[in-house]
């Protein structure tokens, strides 16, 4: 499954909202820097569908705030 994802870095909380379908906010502690922010999202997005991180994947965005993950099943 593939999902688009707009991440918001250096919020007060982690945690992720629907925007509609297959479209998520997802806003992480970390900042957008030495790809910790990217290895946050994953790791949310991991405990949200609760599939293994090493499932989960960015295909597009990965210097961006906007992404397209794949989640396989």
């Amino acid at each position: 499954m593939k999902v688009s994802v707009r991440v918001k870095p250096n919020s007060r909380e982690s945690q992720i909202e629907e925007i509609g379908p297959r479209e998520l906010l997802v806003k992480v502690k970390a900042p957008p820097r030495e790809n910790r922010a990217n290895g946050e999202v994953i790791e949310i997005l991991s405990k949200y569908f609760k599939v293994p991180r090493a499932r989960i994947s960015i295909l597009s965005g990965l210097k961006s705030r906007q992404k397209v993950v794949k989640i396989e099943d």
